[in-house]
């Protein structure tokens, strides 16, 4: 009997216009507002790449004594401000002539880039593939991620390493700002706050990511002889959970610690002491 579904032979076409697909004339049978979703995922892509992007090249109010944008930190370049204490490796010498920020920025976005949701974010988001679930994407052909440049999204694991070093320098520098601007320890400030907030929420978002789950315990047998590893799996599984939450409000408290530290060197305001 027939459906109105049958297969009908499309001149070229792929996908799911293919001739051996069921042939439905419709784009999609959605009605709900399914654009929404990732219409709010490239505006906040979007913005947060504008404003790194003008912060990064900037080059300017990133210090303000004790506290260093999470964007400029380390600072591995002679043209660095000098920072009392704090992660000053002067690695790339005086050659180096543009911000220093453009130097420690790859690892932090790299590993952000390659991460398991957020390329399902901006697949969706910029490229449409697919726009949402039950809406087909309008490409020709898929090829997944078995092609350059998409093959690189494999290096997700050396950008993890490389992510736990950083957020082990912006853990030194959140404790710096338990100091005032002479240098003094025994303060704290709103800077202190929000950076303590921050450093927490890059460590949620690192360890929750799938391929710490993976190394922590990843390849085992027996879960019953490695009890320590198989406790850890079981906590970054918690936070694995929770991984698309804690990639967005990471990237917020990263804006915001860097924001905040802008607004003080400008001399817009100064730091709020608590004591």
């Amino acid at each position: 009997m027939a459906t109105g579904t049958e297969p009908r032979p499309q001149a070229g076409a792929t996908g799911v216009h293919d001739a051996s697909r069921a042939a439905i004339p419709d784009r999609h049978l959605r009605t709900d507002r399914w654009w929404l979703a990732p219409a709010c995922t490239t505006a906040g892509l979007l913005a947060f790449v504008v404003y790194s992007t003008w912060r990064a090249f900037a080059n300017a109010d990133y210090y303000s004594a004790p506290y260093v944008s999470p964007f400029y930190s380390p600072c591995l370049s002679e043209n660095c401000r000098a920072m009392r204490g704090g992660p000053n490796w002067e690695v790339f010498g005086s050659w180096w002539g543009l911000s220093p920020a453009l130097l420690i920025l790859i690892f932090p976005l790299g590993f952000r880039l390659t991460c398991y949701y957020y390329r399902k974010a901006y697949y969706r988001g910029f490229w449409a593939s697919p726009p949402a679930c039950a809406v087909a994407e309008p490409h020709r052909k898929y090829t997944g991620e078995t092609r350059f440049p998409l093959i690189l999204q494999n290096i997700h694991r050396y950008f993890f390493y490389f992510a736990v070093l950083v957020a082990g320098v912006l853990t030194y520098d959140t404790v710096l700002t338990f100091r005032d601007e002479h240098y003094e320890w025994g303060h704290m400030g709103l800077g202190s706050l929000i950076f303590l907030v921050n450093i927490v929420l890059i460590w949620a978002y690192t360890i929750s990511c799938h391929s710490c789950r993976h190394i922590v315990g990843g390849r085992l047998r027996h879960f019953s002889k490695h009890p320590v590893r198989y406790r850890l799996w079981g906590w970054v599984s918690r936070l694995n959970a929770r991984h698309m939450l804690l990639a967005w409000v990471s990237l917020v408290s990263v804006a915001l610690a860097d924001f905040y530290v802008f607004l003080l060197a400008s001399g817009a305001f100064d730091d709020p002491r608590f004591f």
